[in-house]
């Protein structure tokens, strides 16, 4: 079962047991310092974890468009605070949102982590079941291994959608600066994953561009963690089958699954194969981290079904308007880590990564259908030194960050127009649209000094980027068509001349911690994210606009965050995380009513997170976790598609309300089970807020049974209820357009492993 960051005991990282350099330590531990070992044996460790084991989900009331000011769930948790005689120290949990091991306790940000747990995986069919526990994020599936992304946010669309999250396995970004993909997560093995970490905010300064509403960072096994042999096989509906693997000897270990889902739509199915090598080892004093992963996709798309609740139709939500679309992806990486570890005063680190991608696919949303092509080859390389000063209990840190990349894209449609008006077929011509090379390059140095005693932990943060864009038409400069032929009135699409643009900007962010006794810890932070335009932003230019004069996006943010434990361990107790916070984000690119790409646009974001675990008895567990958030427009103006925003409206497709109810109970010391929901309240679907989805409340079940020591079965139930939703839901182009979900399905998996 997944297990809340705010409710785990002893877990170890992906890599090794927390260390903590002596140079960052205060004098004496503060109150709730505890290894994550001490007093017991890992074995007694690995028990309690387990016994203390949960997803979080959600379950909520209807929602309004704002967020309520007498909350009756913050007047029950001021309750149980006033009301308890004692309190048990938070449990020691190991994350990594400044790139290296500390205690949660001592990040002032909002991090979640989520840990396969007794039902040894994080997820099944989509990352979106591990992600959506998350308080503050809202993944919405969409055909096959397609997802757009919200944290702390709407879920955003577009060209540049994906730049305002980071996604990192390991630390290391999945794709260079300026060419996201709002898809790339499918690029990583979050089945078999060690865990997954979700920063809510702006990154650290060790993250850089892109960390501006969040970061996502996939965490692989260790090789000590893949000791021996495990097979896993799972059958379930619509001829979904997986078959996982892993073998290692504590040193050297190789992982892998590959996974077909037949689809609940017309021409639908996924193949995937996913394929991770890991070795670990000590050098030159210290521990040496390497690691290669490989994934493939081939993905045959169904497109948005159309019609007001088209959803709710048992034939047409089967259907496929699109049975030509298809999705090819592939991707390879190689990265190594060194962490010194002979040293007690030090935090020294070298890291680097190789990395190559490519994607076919149609683009069978566009008139026309044509074909996008991408790649990209690229390298990165950081190097950290940390030690402590001559005053006792301050420390200093600073890295530097230097990446290289070649990427390119093609567009080309194989034959004429036959949708739309005249004038729209005949301002997209067959032939070559886009192809260009663009090459970038960028730097990044951080640095921060922070103070720590028994009680507080002051830390004042700098990070300087610049980056750099060499763009290379590969063929004729405008928006004619591929053989020079003008479109009346001009083709749609605009080739911009060969250039250079360069990108930098100063991020500053201050935290202090203060920790209030053993079982209560509270923060503050104020940081900034930014994200530069994406390649596709700049050059991918349509009408008549031949060049763009875009500056980054930046946002900045304060957050207010409680951490609290209550009631005295190992009898009922209550655990968990509150959170404030409120961003103002400018320089919002977009695309106008003339279909130009233009800057200027203002957003606000405003909200309260929880996630609370709630030991009842020895065997049953109640998990709560949700948001309460609103998000805004903060300028006026006429964009693309005839929609005009106005300041003060909702942002479309921000659900004010999101909460998770997950109840976990052992029946019996070899059988776990879990029943949870998760309520999404109603949110606009348009920027002029007229058209509203309604509220939709999905529940599950999941169980694992041991069979034997090395023998599990396992039994996952999605949508329980039957209820026909959709996963997503907008309007546009004068109509309604829904990705249904799946109704009803079940999956049957059987786990073995060698000891």
């Amino acid at each position: 079962m997944l297990v809340p960051a705010t409710a785990s005991i002893g877990i170890r990282s992906a890599s090794r047991t927390l260390r903590t350099p002596t140079w960052a330590a205060p004098r004496a531990p503060p109150p709730d310092s505890t290894s994550p070992t001490r007093g017991r044996s890992v074995a007694a460790s690995a028990e309690t974890a387990r016994r203390m084991n949960a997803r979080s989900r959600t379950v909520v009331n209807r929602t309004t468009a704002r967020i309520p000011s007498d909350n009756v769930f913050m007047l029950e948790l001021a309750a149980l605070a006033v009301l308890s005689t004692s309190a048990t120290a938070l449990e020691e949990v190991v994350v990594t949102a400044r790139r290296r091991e500390e205690r949660l306790v001592d990040v002032a940000t909002s991090v979640s982590r989520r840990t396969p747990g007794e039902l040894g995986r994080l997820d099944l069919t989509h990352h979106a079941e591990s992600l959506n526990r998350v308080p503050g994020v809202f993944l919405q599936r969409g055909s096959g291994q397609e997802s757009l992304l919200a944290i702390r946010s709407p879920v955003l669309t577009g060209a540049g959608a994906c730049g305002a999250f980071l996604f990192l396995e390991d630390g290391f970004p999945l794709r260079p600066t300026g060419f996201c993909n709002v898809n790339e997560l499918f690029e990583t093995n979050t089945t078999q994953a060690a865990a997954i970490e979700v920063m809510r905010g702006p990154g650290s300064v060790v993250h850089g561009a892109n960390a501006v509403h969040g970061v996502i960072n996939v965490l692989t096994p260790s090789a000590a963690d893949l000791a021996g042999m495990r097979l896993n096989a799972v059958f379930g509906a619509d001829d979904f089958k997986s078959l996982g693997f892993a073998l290692g000897d504590g040193r050297h270990a190789v992982h892998g699954l590959v996974r077909h889902d037949g689809g609940f739509r017309d021409d639908s199915e996924v193949t995937e194969l996913k394929f991770n090598l890991a070795h670990d080892r000590e050098l030159a004093g210290g521990e040496l981290r390497w690691r290669a992963a490989a994934t493939r996709l081939e993905q045959d798309t169904a497109g948005f079904i159309r019609g007001f609740d088209s959803y709710r139709d048992p034939v047409l939500r089967r259907s496929n308007p699109n049975p030509e679309a298809f999705r090819d992806a592939e991707s390879l990486r190689m990265s190594t880590t060194w962490n010194r570890s002979d040293c007690a005063n030090c935090d020294d680190e070298a890291r680097l990564i190789l990395r190559r991608s490519s994607m076919t696919f149609l683009q069978h949303f566009l008139l026309g259908k044509p074909l996008e092509k991408n790649a990209q080859t690229s390298a990165a390389l950081g190097l950290a030194r940390g030690r402590s000063l001559t005053r006792e209990g301050w420390s200093w840190r600073a890295g530097v960050d230097v990446e290289w990349a070649d990427t390119s894209l093609l567009e080309i449609q194989d034959g004429p127009t036959l949708e739309g008006s005249a004038f729209a077929r005949s301002i997209r011509p067959a032939g070559r649209h886009y192809d260009y090379t663009v090459e970038v390059a960028s730097i990044g140095g951080n640095a921060s000094i922070e103070y720590r005693s028994d009680a507080w932990l002051w830390r004042t943060a700098v990070r300087a980027d610049a980056i750099a864009y060499s763009y290379d038409n590969l063929m004729r400069d405008g928006n004619t068509a591929e053989d020079g032929i003008p479109c009346p009135g001009g083709c749609l699409y605009s080739r911009p001349a060969d250039r250079n643009d360069s990108f930098s900007r100063l991020t500053p962010r201050v935290e202090v911690i203060r920790h209030v006794s053993k079982s209560q810890h509270v923060y503050a932070v104020l940081a900034e994210g930014f994200r530069p335009p994406e390649i596709t932003e700049l050059y991918r230019l349509q009408r008549n606009q031949s060049a763009v004069d875009l500056g980054a996006e930046r946002m900045r943010s304060a957050e207010f965050g409680w951490r609290f434990a209550f009631g005295e361990s190992p009898s009922p107790s209550l655990r968990g995380t509150l959170a404030v916070f409120r961003a103002r984000k400018s320089d919002v690119i977009l695309r106008d009513a003339n279909g130009f790409n233009v800057i200027g646009g203002r957003t606000r974001h405003e909200g309260i997170e929880y996630e609370l675990g709630w030991q009842a008895l020895p065997r049953l567990r109640i998990d709560l976790g949700g948001t309460l958030a609103r998000h805004r427009y903060d300028f006026s103006r006429a964009i693309e598609g005839g929609e005009t925003i106005a300041a003060g409206l909702d942002i479309d497709t921000a659900p004010p309300q999101i909460h998770r109810l997950a109840l976990s109970v052992q029946p019996h010391e070899r059988i776990d089970l879990e029943l949870d929901t998760r309520r999404v309240s109603a949110y606009y679907a348009d920027a002029a807020n007229l058209r509203q989805h309604p509220a939709q409340t999905a529940l599950g079940a999941r169980g694992r049974w041991r069979l034997t020591i090395d023998l599990a079965l396992t039994l996952e139930v999605d949508n329980l209820t039957d209820r026909l939703h959709a996963d997503r839901a907008d309007f546009a182009q004068g109509d309604w357009r829904y990705f249904p979900a799946r109704r009803r399905s079940a999956y049957l998996g059987l786990d073995w492993r060698s000891r």
